[in-house]
């Protein structure tokens, strides 16, 4: 039988992931925008990051009331998330249909590109499964399930027309650059930075690592790939306790009828 989303969502290697994923949805107008006018968590990026994947693990394996409790908060931290279009902006809208399948087309591909790169690569079954089951990380809030592409083929075409259109803008800039450099912020992150600054150049797509100004010459290439081999060759030998440690630890904090984290 086919793995699912459930098998492999809480493997704690995949938050490796998460500057590429940022990146890419600001790199979204319709996305980094919003971001940059109604956010400030390039100075709290754990808030964001706690934000978003108590929201995944609530979806994948949180009971109803959990789930119930994170989309009342999520929903909350995107009502004032809009701007009507004008001669300065083409306008936004957190609640907006197709600025939703991007910011999950950006989860989604992370995912599994980092689970392949760590575990190798899936199955043609268990990635349609996983596939299928991922569209319900964007339907538990205002996606349209049809919005969602049929298989992986079709996401693929999605995905590939996408990117041709990305071209991060003097906002998604800024946002990037407070992102990956900040200036404040718990001693441990920030003593991390350049590792997740190697990851996330690494993570991305060439054309819009470019496109962010990321550093990447052979040193990088060699330390990133070392990186990757590294991981691939400890990880999967890791308990599972400590696998799935931030899946436990932040459903944990997640009592069931206790409000979500806001963004």
């Amino acid at each position: 039988m086919a793995r699912g989303l459930a098998d492999i969502g809480a493997e704690g290697v995949l938050l490796a992931g998460a500057g590429r994923a940022i990146l890419m949805q600001i790199a979204n107008p319709a996305v980094g925008h919003g971001v940059a006018e109604h956010s400030n968590f390039a100075e709290r990026p754990l808030d964001r990051l706690r934000a978003t994947m108590t929201y995944v693990y609530a979806v994948v394996y949180g009971t109803e009331e959990q789930l119930a409790a994170v989309r009342r908060a999520v929903n909350r931290a995107h009502a004032p998330v809009r701007r009507a279009a004008d001669d300065s902006t083409a306008g936004y809208n957190a609640f907006d249909a197709q600025s939703q399948l991007w910011v999950v087309a950006t989860l989604y591909d992370t995912a599994v590109t980092v689970y392949e790169k760590v575990h190798g690569a899936l199955d043609d079954d268990t990635a349609d499964r996983i596939y299928r089951e991922y569209a319900r990380i964007g339907t538990a809030l205002q996606l349209p399930a049809e919005l969602w592409p049929a298989d992986r083929p079709a996401f693929a075409r999605y995905w590939d027309e996408s990117l041709r259109n990305l071209e991060p803008d003097a906002a998604a800039l800024r946002v990037a650059h407070e992102l990956l450099h900040p200036v404040s912020g718990p001693f441990l992150m920030r003593l991390s930075m350049p590792l997740v600054r190697l990851l996330t150049a690494g993570l991305l797509p060439e054309e819009l690592r470019a496109g962010f100004g990321l550093p990447w010459k052979a040193r990088h290439r060699r330390s990133f790939d070392g990186t990757i081999w590294l991981l691939a060759a400890a990880y999967p030998r890791l308990p599972e306790k400590i696998r799935h440690w931030p899946k436990n630890y932040y459903l944990g904090r997640l009592g069931p009828g206790e409000p979500g984290p806001g963004e």
